[in-house]
């Protein structure tokens, strides 16, 4: 792996061992204004498509994997939309002996938590996100979610009450920082980040770029609710591996910013 660009931060001189990629990749020390920080990690086709045969498997590599475990083994909480968890058949985020330590030192639990989004709580709680985590998987949903389905999910995961008819996710993010989890993760899908990235809830974007032409009718990284202020992003860090571009942006919080497109 060839580091292109080094982080303003914390130069790396071997980008390709885990440790070097935990500096690359570390949060920021304290968080700004009291608020957690969220960081989203995404990959995209060249065109920008989001999947690839309905989902991002097709459109990572080693490297983007080798990443996505850094990024886990960083964080307090993984924040991801129940579509994603139903498509991509998520699973508990798992412990890594090379991480244990550097956990246990920053007062984290071995793995971390798994956070869905779901107003219907359409979900398989018999699957493992619900039977085998290391740490209790959350349900983020609404008050006017099913009542029989919420009980059911109650029995098997901790439950976030975070709006009325859809979720604020403002909210859902406080609510996962009451407990402790300001070091967040967001693995989309695309509809939640575009949900959180209108709401201004996005400190930091880590997008994988595979260097694949897709065309076809795949969402982009983020759709849905409208930005009404494009918000200005700083390039952090870039690496190459194999024709992968992976970067790292971070919001510019005294930067230019302005309405969006009509």
């Amino acid at each position: 792996m060839q580091l292109l660009m080094n982080p303003l931060t914390a130069p790396v001189a071997d980008p390709a061992a885990l440790e070097a990629l935990a500096a690359l990749y570390a949060y920021p020390d304290g968080v700004r204004g009291g608020r957690p920080w969220l960081r989203a990690n995404m990959v995209s086709s060249l065109d920008g498509s989001a999947r690839l045969a309905g989902l991002s498997e097709g459109l990572s590599s080693a490297a983007d994997k080798r990443i996505f475990g850094v990024l886990r083994a960083l964080a307090d909480v993984v924040l991801v939309g129940a579509e994603t968890v139903r498509a991509e058949g998520y699973r508990p985020a798992r412990a890594r002996k090379e991480f244990a330590a550097a956990r246990a030192a920053a007062g984290q639990a071995p793995a971390p938590a798994v956070a869905v989004v779901s107003r219907r709580l359409a979900l398989d709680l018999s699957a493992p996100l619900f039977t085998e985590p290391l740490v209790r998987t959350v349900v983020v949903t609404t008050e006017d979610s099913p009542a029989e389905a919420r009980r059911a999910v109650a029995a098997v995961a901790d439950v976030v009450v975070a709006g009325e008819r859809s979720v604020d996710l403002a909210a859902a993010v406080a609510a996962l920082a009451a407990r402790g989890w300001t070091r967040q993760l967001t693995e989309g899908g695309p509809r939640l980040l575009g949900g959180l990235a209108a709401a201004g809830l996005l400190d930091e974007l880590c997008l994988s770029l595979a260097p694949l032409l897709t065309a076809g009718d795949a969402p982009r990284i983020a759709y849905g609710a409208a930005v009404e202020q494009v918000r200005a992003m700083r390039l952090e860090s870039l690496i190459e591996e194999g024709g992968f571009l992976f970067t790292r942006y971070v919001r510019v919080e005294d930067g230019p910013t302005g309405p969006a497109a009509g």
